[in-house]
């Protein structure tokens, strides 16, 4: 199974007034990480859209376990827990600096045409990411 890691930065803006990271910024990583995963795979999201085909989320589940604070690196560690050929299920594990759990999350993701949202077969459109995805997940 293919795992890659992103460094991100607690920034002061992605913080509450209880001085911790705001729980929706975790989301944003989680898209960082993704994309940081598909780019190690040797494609780009801006790829697919040119396609005229988008990736909504269908389905989001996060746990949260332990605080990150301004100035701290967090690093998201992101690997494909499931794909069927329709659907990708990407699952995440942000760690703090100590290497502890501060959140796991999983989305799944739907690829559809972008004029009728219709799912479309990944192998069928896009071979070459069914072929990387499929390598991926092993």
């Amino acid at each position: 199974m293919k795992i890659v890691e992103k460094q991100i930065e607690v920034r002061y803006a992605e913080t509450d007034q209880m001085g911790v990271v705001y729980h929706a910024n975790y989301l944003v990583w989680m898209e960082v990480g993704r994309a940081e995963l598909i780019n190690q795979l040797g494609f780009r999201y801006t790829d697919m859209e040119k396609e005229g085909v988008i990736a909504p989320v269908t389905d989001l589940q996060i746990s949260y376990k332990k605080p990150l604070r301004y100035g701290e690196t967090a690093t998201v560690r992101t690997w494909i827990d499931a794909y069927d050929g329709i659907r990708v299920t990407y699952a995440y594990e942000i760690l703090t600096p100590d290497g502890e759990l501060a959140a796991i999350g999983k989305t799944q993701h739907v690829c559809v045409k972008r004029d009728s949202f219709r799912p479309i077969l990944i192998r069928k459109y896009f071979p070459d990411w069914h072929e990387a995805y499929e390598r991926a997940k092993k």
